[in-house]
């Protein structure tokens, strides 16, 4: 005897059974899903293939990246300058200004400024002097050019200095060197282990092994 069991199916059974019949029927949604997908989905990746291509060119208010904190703690200057301009004054208020071609600052906790092409203009007692080098290291806190190369003076009165070896004390306006120092004055030539001069007072201290060639007839006396 074979015995038969009937189903029994609730009204929401029937009701996602319809769906699914009606879904996987032919030309149904899931046929026209399909059809549409077919067409569209190659569309969509061309315009955004397009928009990859397009989009680098276009212009941008901002730009956003991220840098690698070990690869910028290399970077070699912090700041580059080209026609860089310094103004101060000395110890007796009156102005000063260096300039230099080029300036660069490596560190701003190290408050050094290697220059080249340096020009350097001061107000003395009997006008203004200009003096030039071709390069040098400017601290900013003490005001003082270590010069490297020869530093050539040129005052209103015609007064005029070269040395060697030496740092320009801007504030001071002293000439200051050791290691070993030469120039040359109009009344002759010089050269020292260290040397001091003052350029308001036009004296000059020699120290250490201090050699003075004098010319007949330049040494203007006070």
């Amino acid at each position: 005897m074979v015995s038969r069991h009937r189903r029994i199916e609730t009204q929401e059974a029937k009701a996602r059974r319809s769906e699914r019949q009606h879904w996987a029927e032919p030309g149904g949604s899931h046929d026209r899903m399909v059809a549409f997908l077919s067409r569209a989905l190659p569309m969509g990746v061309g315009v955004l293939a397009a928009l990859m291509v397009i989009t680098p060119l276009s212009p941008r208010g901002e730009v956003s990246f991220l840098l690698d904190r070990n690869k910028v703690a290399v970077i070699n200057e912090r700041l580059r300058v080209d026609n860089a301009l310094y103004r101060g004054a000395d110890n007796k208020n009156r102005p000063f200004s260096l300039t230099a071609g080029e300036a660069v600052q490596r560190s701003s906790a190290e408050g050094i400024v290697r220059m080249n092409d340096v020009v350097a203009r001061l107000l003395l007692d009997e006008g203004p002097a200009r003096l030039v080098a071709q390069g040098g290291q400017y601290s900013i806190d003490n005001e003082i050019v270590a010069v490297r190369g020869p530093l050539r003076l040129t005052a209103a009165d015609g007064y005029r200095m070269v040395a060697r070896g030496v740092s320009l004390d801007l504030a001071n306006k002293q000439l200051v060197g050791s290691g070993g120092v030469d120039g040359a004055i109009p009344a002759g030539t010089f050269s020292a282990d260290r040397l001091n001069a003052d350029l308001s007072a036009r004296t000059i201290t020699l120290t250490g092994n201090a050699r003075l060639r004098m010319e007949p007839g330049k040494l203007r006396m006070p």
